[in-house]
């Protein structure tokens, strides 16, 4: 295990800590290989601090951070996977804010800063706002994939702009090849790839604040702007755009989906997916040699910068102690991110961080993305209420990609979004 030393400000912070040892408990969604690699990071926390920290991982994390905080016997930090849930409990007076100065760190040392303060500020139970999580590992979903092989045998250059994308997607038609691999297919969950899609061409053809109006429903689903970003994806899967064509788009499988990208001939050039998709490629598939990725591009003609579809896991106090303000502080380190960067599926904004850290280039690169966004914004559909976000969202998705009109399908999303008001 490495341990690091704190420096600067978290060093101060730290200081009445280290005096007035305590305990500190610390609850999240990680079990397995990522449970025993946060654990690396608390312990690094707890010599350093003199705490005594103890982290508990679960699988229904959402369903007992609920039960724990109505009992009265929440943890000192709770780990959000989704930030709507943990806006729900600082309503309900759950939360603890963040220490003043918190809010100016992640401006001045994150990449698109503002983005992440305003991700994690909520109302609390009196109506004021607050910061009251702090944003540590993040997941990248702005990515295409695709066979670098393939593309130097047809002389694809990589697109940089989304004009170039879809040029790139013509050419592949006319050299009668197919441009993509799209699979809605996930059981329960069938629909959810493309709400991926939506969300990141929202992003691309409109302000951050109409996403942030969207997923707010301060502009209904129906409205314009979400209806074009829904024909914009179906753009992507005409039946000469996708890989066994429209009517296959809703039936093939999110899992097998990208694996069009290795047969030969191939089925696919490229595949729009995640950073953990890699774990669905053949066996013995090597990023960055068989298969690599490049960002998902803006449009030029847009001028909408650089934006990053994600998801992120945000660090809360639940259950105040001096000891739990100490880890938050501990998370501004550059040693705090470089721990897990140096183990494996960690990407952190954090700009002063030793690149060098990654565990190898591919978390390197990745990670180069999502500095360069000029604004991150959570997944929408994670955002959303339940019965909209991982409901009539993704069914929707699933009847357009059957053919049904885009504006029939949002206007029956709004729908189910007004029936729960």
């Amino acid at each position: 295990m490495k341990h690091v030393l704190y420096s600067g400000a978290a060093a101060v912070a730290l200081s009445a800590g280290m005096a007035h040892a305590e305990q500190l408990t610390v609850f999240g969604p990680w079990l397995g290989p990522d449970q025993e690699m946060v654990e690396q990071v608390l312990g690094a926390f707890a010599e350093q601090s003199g705490h005594d920290v103890s982290y508990v991982g679960s699988d229904s994390f959402e369903q007992q951070i609920v039960v724990d905080a109505e009992a009265g016997s929440a943890p000192n930090i709770a780990i959000f996977p989704q930030p709507g849930l943990a806006a729900d409990m600082a309503g309900r007076g759950f939360l603890t804010p963040l220490d003043e100065g918190v809010e100016g760190w992640l401006q001045e040392n994150y990449a698109a800063g503002q983005s992440w303060v305003d991700l994690a500020t909520f109302e609390g139970p009196e109506g004021d706002e607050n910061l009251y999580g702090f944003f540590y590992k993040v997941d990248v979903k702005s990515l295409v994939w695709y066979i670098p092989e393939n593309f130097e045998d047809f002389g694809y250059d990589v697109p940089e702009t989304m004009e170039e994308l879809k040029a790139l997607s013509e050419t592949m038609i006319e050299d009668g090849e197919t441009p993509w691999c799209i699979g809605l297919g996930s059981g329960g969950a069938t629909g959810w790839p493309a709400t991926d899609w939506v969300e990141d061409l929202m992003l691309r053809t409109q302000a951050p604040e109409v996403y942030d109006q969207w997923v707010a429903n301060e502009i209904p689903f129906d409205a314009p702007e979400v209806v074009a970003a829904i024909e914009e994806f179906g753009a992507f899967i005409q039946d000469d755009m996708v890989a066994g064509g429209m009517n296959a788009v809703a039936s093939s499988d999110f899992r097998d989906s990208p694996k069009g990208l290795f047969d030969i001939p191939a089925q696919c050039m490229m595949h729009r997916q995640a950073s953990f998709i890699p774990a669905f490629f053949p066996e013995g598939t090597e990023v960055g040699t068989d298969v690599d990725f490049f960002y998902f591009p803006a449009y030029e003609e847009k001028d909408l910068g650089t934006p990053v579809l994600g998801a992120g896991t945000m660090w809360t106090i639940t259950n105040e102690n001096q000891a739990a303000h100490d880890l938050i502080a501990f998370l501004q380190t550059p040693e705090a991110h470089e721990i897990w960067m140096g183990l494996s599926g960690f990407l952190t904004p954090h700009t002063g961080v030793d690149p060098e850290a990654f565990a190898n280039d591919n978390q390197r690169r990745m990670n180069e993305i999502l500095l360069d966004a000029t604004t991150f914004r959570f997944d929408a559909s994670d955002l959303m209420p339940g019965g909209v976000g991982a409901g009539s969202f993704w069914t929707g998705m699933v009847d357009f990609a059957g053919g049904a009109d885009a504006a029939e399908v949002a206007a029956e999303i709004q729908e189910s979004w007004d029936a729960l008001k």
